[in-house]
């Protein structure tokens, strides 16, 4: 009983979290195109979903917030940003330093318990952002803590659209600063993101094809579960 009312607490937390995500891209002017229902699926012994995106921007996490509250694992610097820091940090974001390669087998052991406790995880395996979907190689460590936890993959592709056509205006690339980004995303007018979510993948033996087959969801034209 006691974890039935921690889980009624959870998810209303989840709920007040996935309505200010939306609050903050209706505020930036930004619509969300996304079926309603969770990014989840429902895995083996009650394990958590290893949910699986392209990254174009740092709206990508507020997109996918506001769809489904997951717990991320992101770069350390999104931490000290305005707004979008403070709700990753109240999700339980797991902040990791991207370069720090002594510290990825410990990460990678913390995100299987997160999986195997029944909570579903987004990553962002490109690691950096790319102003297209199909942009950048699928790096392998995640893929292993699904494999380990014996979670489902749910690929999911996001992309942005201004006026109804394809837009890279959302895209945080380089050295651009965050101020920078955001002004140009407030200014830009007619500006959309788009959340589908393909079907689920069982996480097999081998990270390689795991995540080989994940990119190839993720950046095909194949019909989605849900847009």
């Amino acid at each position: 009983m006691t974890r039935g009312v921690a889980k009624g607490e959870r998810l209303a937390e989840f709920e007040t979290l996935r309505a200010q995500a939306r609050g903050v891209l209706a505020a930036l002017g930004v619509r969300l195109e996304a079926a309603p229902g969770p990014l989840s699926v429902s895995g083996p012994n009650g394990v958590g979903t290893l949910i699986v995106a392209n990254h174009v921007s740092w709206l990508d996490i507020v997109a996918v917030l506001a769809v489904e509250p997951a717990t991320l694992l992101a770069k350390r610097e999104v931490g000290g940003w305005p707004v979008i820091g403070t709700l990753a940090r109240r999700i339980g974001t797991r902040f990791i330093d991207r370069e720090g390669l002594r510290a990825l087998p410990g990460a990678v052991a913390e995100l299987t318990g997160t999986l195997r406790s029944g909570r579903s995880v987004v990553v962002f395996p490109q690691a950096t952002t790319w102003c297209s979907t199909s942009g950048g190689r699928f790096r392998r460590a995640t893929f292993q803590a699904a494999i380990d936890a014996g979670a489902p993959v749910r690929p999911i592709t996001i992309d942005y659209r201004q006026h109804g056509a394809p837009s890279t205006v959302a895209a945080f690339l380089g050295d651009e600063d965050f101020g920078t980004s955001l002004r140009r995303v407030v200014s830009a007018g007619g500006l959309s993101v788009r959340v589908t979510a393909h079907p689920q993948l069982a996480p097999g033996a081998d990270r390689r094809a795991l995540a080989a087959r994940t990119r190839s969801a993720v950046c095909s034209t194949e019909s989605p579960a849900h847009v």
